[in-house]
């Protein structure tokens, strides 16, 4: 446990968190605030109100900048109520390793003074010991006010009018962390009657284009409801959102709360509402809600010619490395298809034999650059293996798997052999099978489980354990012709 936080909850239901960011991020004058909200939400087209919302995604700049971003999501609530709002929010001052929730009475803001629902609060800490009671996150820092709870703030009084308030900052932006609070709050919130907002804003301070290009990536993975490959590949700077971990426990509650569908409603950056183009910040705004029917994705498919030019680099790539010592760079025309950003692995086999096998789950760079570079990883790189030598060159054929999104399963009833490929993560061990993997062992839904929980290095029956996250994802597999 921190040294920052008590052991024992307890609350001081006198102290108030003041606003900090009043008269910067947004006026302080209530009418004038008042009136700007509305001026804002009044731009917004009627949402659909079709679907039941659980959830919501909003960016948190001063208004001036991610007002219109976070309006598209504020009026989709307008004439909803919710006993209590949970917002999470990143600590962008402060250093800890916990989540913090608010230890005081109420927040402030210059439409009134939150009630904090202390109750709920108090059960939170009590669901897992990486969350606590505490000041931190929450009051004025000698670097500054944290503004990323309190700009939700007047958006929510607006158009929810009274309800009680849960004040959640993340120090601690692992997707364990965000895995415990999630499951902590799809608990607590089955009564249906509360709302949870993630704050987060997107990249920070990059060039316009590459901007829209990294949100694009953060954004796909929430409607693709792939957080996981959020929470990783933001850690990891690959995606940038600040709020990732927010969102990722957010998507995690709703999930379980019955959330089936990641609704975008509207993107932007500074750029296009109040800065400069040269370095922006980028904004989105989603609603997680239960659909009363969700649209089937189109299968994902290759043309064959895409499918032999992909073939064709993975051998070249790996061919000029042996051969020549040097890295061999994709085609300059290249398909839209192979252009698009996609996991993928690629797998070597050899006179029949696996020979290696490295891929990327997630989507961090062009399909044809990811295949280039797992051919690589696969041929030199797999610790498994020795590297490839030039005598072995002929002698091994080329196997790809274009991935799709990972997605949780909920029921692993729903797994079907030969379709799903695995991902099976407790803690820090994971570990990966691809869809054709039991079709060649022949193996039926159970031992595919087993089977991929041996590769993460878990007991053969750990997916059965709650503390188990068990991911799905489909692929396109395509191999060489071998009598090449």
């Amino acid at each position: 446990m921190s040294a920052h936080a008590s052991a024992t909850p307890h609350t001081n239901e006198k102290k108030i968190r003041p606003a900090a960011v009043a008269g910067a991020f947004y006026p302080a004058d209530p009418h004038t605030l008042s009136g700007m909200l509305s001026q804002m939400l009044d731009k917004v087209p009627e949402p659909d109100a079709t679907s039941q919302t659980l959830a919501l995604i909003a960016p948190h700049a001063g208004y001036v900048y991610s007002g219109p971003v976070a309006a598209h999501a504020y009026r989709a609530l307008q004439g909803k109520k919710f006993h209590r709002v949970v917002v999470i929010a990143p600590s962008h001052f402060e250093a800890f390793d916990y989540t913090s929730i608010y230890d005081g009475g109420g927040y402030a803001t210059p439409l009134g003074t939150l009630t904090i629902d202390q109750k709920f609060c108090a059960a939170l800490t009590k669901a897992d010991t990486s969350i606590h009671l505490s000041p931190h996150g929450h009051a004025s820092s000698p670097q500054g006010g944290e503004h990323a709870i309190e700009v939700q703030l007047p958006w929510l009084q607006h158009v929810l009018g009274d309800f009680l308030l849960v004040p959640i900052v993340m120090g601690n932006h692992s997707y364990a962390a965000s895995r415990a609070l999630g499951m902590a709050l799809a608990d607590l919130c089955a009564d249906g009657k509360t709302l949870i907002v993630a704050s987060s804003d997107l990249s920070h301070y990059h060039p316009y284009d590459e901007a829209r290009r990294m949100d694009q990536q953060a954004l796909s993975a929430v409607v693709a409801w792939d957080y996981f490959s959020l929470a990783r590949n933001t850690t990891n700077r690959h995606w940038e959102a600040c709020g990732a971990a927010p969102i990722v426990a957010t998507m995690i509650a709703s999930e379980r709360l019955g959330a089936t569908e990641a609704q975008l409603l509207n993107y932007a950056n500074s750029g296009d509402t109040a800065g400069t183009r040269d370095r922006v910040v980028g904004y989105g705004s989603a609603l997680l809600v239960r659909a009363k029917s969700s649209q089937s994705a189109q299968p994902y498919s290759l043309s064959n010619d895409d499918q032999s030019t992909l073939l064709n680099l993975a051998r070249g790539a790996v061919e000029t490395a042996v051969r020549e010592d040097r890295a061999l760079e994709p085609p300059a025309a290249l398909s839209p298809a192979l252009q698009e950003e996609r996991g993928a692995f690629t797998t070597l086999h050899k006179n029949g034999h696996l020979r290696g096998c490295i891929g990327f789950t997630a989507p961090t760079k062009s399909l044809a650059g990811t295949v280039r570079d797992t051919a690589l990883l696969a041929a030199l790189r797999d610790p498994r293996f020795p590297h490839v030598k030039t005598e072995e060159l002929a002698e091994i054929d080329y196997e790809i798997s274009v991935l799709s999104p990972l997605r949780r399963v909920l029921d692993p009833e729903k797994i079907e052999v030969g379709v799903h490929g695995l991902l099976i993560k407790q803690g820090d061990k994971e570990g990966l099978l691809l869809p054709q993997v039991p079709l060649e062992w022949k193996w039926d839904r159970e031992t595919f489980l087993a089977q991929t929980c041996h590769k993460a290095g878990l007991p053969l029956d750990a997916w059965k354990d709650p503390a188990t996250d068990i991911f799905a994802f489909r692929a396109v597999v395509f191999r060489e012709n071998l009598s090449h």
